[in-house]
């Protein structure tokens, strides 16, 4: 008689069905793990057999066969223990052979039978509520797998306490979710003192979710305007909250179930390598850009980023996914996130502006500049400069408006590309202009007689790609909405155009 319990292994944040089959035989007396399993799967046979002798229970003096199938599926990690466990109970007749049959399991064993937390346990929950199962899970994983919808949750907290539970001398309740937490504070745009371009840019960013680019000298406050667009967002919906989710726990950063709904916001140290970026590892683990899914990659000094690095995020950005390729597998990711990146004008950090400025303008300028790419730069949509705050500036009371007034503006502004969408039927997620393409866009973003006039000698001059004319027609769509407009007209187009023509070249930055 051969024994099953329903698991799951992971690919990316999809969780796929495994089927562990548990068989005691005649022959040698010898335990094996068969079905393509990596070192921490084939150590779970001496996690088992001492989770075993603390509940008094030795394993059968017979050959052990498991079985994880499908056998070309690789298995990785720790929580192929509990699985095992309750099979290998099953075969042996402590547990009834049908008990489990309406049940997946996940979860690591400890030498005293206590039942340890693992990642995944989200994804692990909504996979078995999807093929019409329950989830056995630890009890640490229990308020994160109860955000899964009405999916059927245990989650004990031994191996003892799964069986009394089916052998009907206890009952255990299902978990609660976990918290659903405020984000951090996030600091007021007020504090900032000058800047007006660079506030009006980060405002339209912010209502179209565009990437954005700060060019300026040390000081003139790139990362504070970066760190103020989180205020500017609005809150995750339910279905963004549920996809960022799962690739948090995937990560393992899912403390205790707790969730918010504040959109995330990374940003990495530029010493931070390709994989880090974008995933991978021994266990392609997910990247700073599908961390950042729903949210905001922030990059700070850009140029230090290495250009490998930097590359890798090209696709990513165009897409709105990373597809991390091994000699085994490829795994994907989710990556739709809005870049935000600062720069200074050279490595000497002042270019030719004010004291301090660079003595070795423009080659100083170019050479630095080059080290971020054509491509990715033109992926960009804003690329505004921040000239240095002056003290005339500083010396100013503070702005009359901050956080709160720009986001309502912003708030509107997504209202209309939600109401668009929603007339249009487009996919969720989509609805943001900085995502608008094909006939989408041709349809929401068609512009008046003198719009297209100025758009077309801009291509004509060269300063467009066809990217780049996708891109301002994107961009003019969002500051249309936050003018209010129904139409595209030619100030926006303009206004548009100035953001895009900042470029990093032989007479340093100019715009």
């Amino acid at each position: 008689m051969i024994a099953r319990v329903v698991t799951v292994a992971f690919e990316g944040v999809e969780a796929r069905r495994v089927e562990v089959e548990v068989q005691l035989t005649g022959g040698d007396v010898k335990f094996y793990i068969v079905g393509l399993a990596d070192k921490a799967v084939t150590e779970s046979r001496e996690r088992v057999r001492a989770a075993f002798a603390g509940l008094g229970l030795a394993l059968p003096t017979r050959r052990i066969v498991v079985n994880l199938a499908p056998a070309d599926l690789p298995k990785e990690g720790s929580h192929y223990d509990l699985p095992i466990a309750l099979g290998l109970m099953a075969a042996m007749g402590v547990l009834p052979i049908d008990a489990l049959q309406e049940w997946a399991a996940v979860g690591e064993l400890g030498l005293d039978g206590q039942i340890a937390p693992v990642i995944g346990a989200l994804p692990a929950a909504v996979a078995a509520n999807a093929m019409g199962l329950g989830l056995i899970c630890p009890e640490a994983n229990g308020p994160e797998a109860a955000w899964a919808g009405e999916a059927r949750i245990l989650a004990p907290r031994s191996l003892i306490s799964v069986v009394n539970h089916f052998r009907g001398s206890q009952v255990m309740s299902a978990p609660r979710p976990g918290q659903m937490l405020d984000g951090p504070a996030v600091p007021d745009l007020r504090d900032v003192r000058g800047q007006e371009s660079a506030k009006r840019a980060l405002e339209i960013a912010a209502a179209g979710g565009h990437n954005l680019l700060f060019i300026g000298p040390p000081g003139s406050g790139k990362s504070m305007l970066a760190q103020r667009l989180p205020g500017l967002l609005p809150p995750l919906s339910p279905a963004e909250l549920l996809e960022t989710s799962m690739v948090h726990s995937v990560a393992g950063l899912l403390a205790r179930g707790a969730l918010t709904r504040a959109r995330p916001f990374r940003a990495p140290h530029h010493s931070a390598s390709m994989a880090a970026l974008t995933g991978g590892g021994l266990k392609v683990k997910p990247g700073e850009v599908s961390l950042a899914h729903n949210g905001v990659l922030f990059l700070d000094e850009l140029p230090e980023f290495t250009p490998q690095a930097l590359d890798s995020l090209r696709q990513p950005l165009e897409t709105g996914e990373v597809m991390v390729a091994r000699a085994n597998a490829h795994v994907r990711y989710p990556a739709r996130v809005q870049l935000v990146a600062a720069m200074n004008p050279c490595r000497c950090g002042y270019g030719g502006l004010g004291k301090g400025h660079c003595g070795k303008a423009p080659r100083c300028q170019r050479d630095y500049g080059n080290r971020v790419s054509g491509p990715l730069l033109d992926r960009i949509d804003l690329q505004i400069e921040t000239p240095p705050v002056t003290a005339a500036d500083l010396a100013l009371p503070p702005p009359s408006e901050g956080t709160a007034e720009a986001a309502a503006r912003v708030a509107r502004a997504r209202d209309v590309q939600t109401a668009r969408a929603q007339a249009a039927d487009a996919a969720p997620g989509l609805y943001l202009n900085a995502r608008l393409e094909g006939e989408r866009l041709t349809a929401v973003a068609g512009l008046d007689e003198p719009g297209k006039a100025l758009l077309t000698r801009a291509a004509e001059a060269g300063h467009l790609t066809a990217r780049g004319w996708t891109r301002t027609l994107r961009l003019a769509r969002t500051i249309a909405d936050l003018d209010g407009s129904p139409t595209v007209r030619r100030v926006h187009v303009a206004e548009a155009l100035i953001y895009r023509r900042t470029a990093v070249g032989a007479e340093g930055v100019s715009a």
